[in-house]
């Protein structure tokens, strides 16, 4: 199955711009059309899996804790950590080739931080 990402509410929306237009066919869907903003941290982790969306955040405070906390009772598509001072441009490269080079599958119950 083809990666898909969503994005949470706090990461900056260039990345997903930049990312739907360099690959319009990627499955990215921002935070207003997931209905996240505002949502706690739990929620936005069981939108993202009920959805088999691996989860894109710059929260590295408490979204590592929270999946944890989440993967003992469900299961999560994955969430990966970017971090703010990264240039954008090597963010979108890198969600681009995460996308090219690896299946939904291989994301299950994990955490990753940009750069790999």
């Amino acid at each position: 199955m083809n990666v898909r990402y969503q994005a949470d509410g706090d990461l900056n929306q260039a990345i997903v711009t930049g990312v739907l237009r360099q690959e319009p066919t990627i499955d990215l869907q921002t935070a207003l059309a997931a209905g996240l903003e505002g949502v706690k941290d739990p929620e936005v982790l069981a939108i993202a899996a009920q959805q088999r969306r691996i989860l894109v955040s710059h929260d590295r405070k408490t979204m590592p804790s929270e999946l944890a906390e989440f993967i003992t009772i469900n299961q999560s598509s994955g969430v990966i950590i970017v971090s703010r001072k990264l240039p954008i441009e090597v963010v979108i490269e890198e969600l681009l080739l995460i996308w090219a080079a690896s299946t939904a599958e291989e994301w299950v119950d994990r955490i990753a931080k940009l750069p790999l």
